[in-house]
């Protein structure tokens, strides 16, 4: 699993890196053609009340998978990022797995 962090404008956490990678662990094992993810932690400036925002491309064959959303804390945005991917990963595998059928 290969995992990476960027954090813009926003301090480095360990607990929410460890909180994210537990979470898309679950992804990984459940999709094993995913390679890797690229996870971004952004502060909306302009935003004042939902402005903790959570973005995660995930690398795998075929086109790139992206999801994001903004949240009060970064905890709700990573598990509504990571359940918006796992829609669009059950999408990839079903157009995939019906081809080589």
């Amino acid at each position: 699993m290969n995992v990476n962090f960027q954090y813009v404008d926003v301090d480095v956490s360990d607990t929410l890196s460890a909180f994210t990678e537990e979470k898309l662990s679950k992804l990984f094992n459940r999709y094993e053609f995913v390679v890797g993810a690229d996870v971004f932690f952004k502060k909306d400036p302009n935003e004042p009340e939902n402005n903790a925002i959570c973005s995660i491309r995930l690398s795998l064959p075929g086109p790139r998978l992206f999801a994001t959303s903004n949240e009060k804390k970064y905890e709700v945005a990573v598990r509504q990022t990571i359940s918006d991917l796992e829609r669009q990963l059950k999408k990839r595998k079903a157009v995939v797995f019906k081809k080589v059928s």
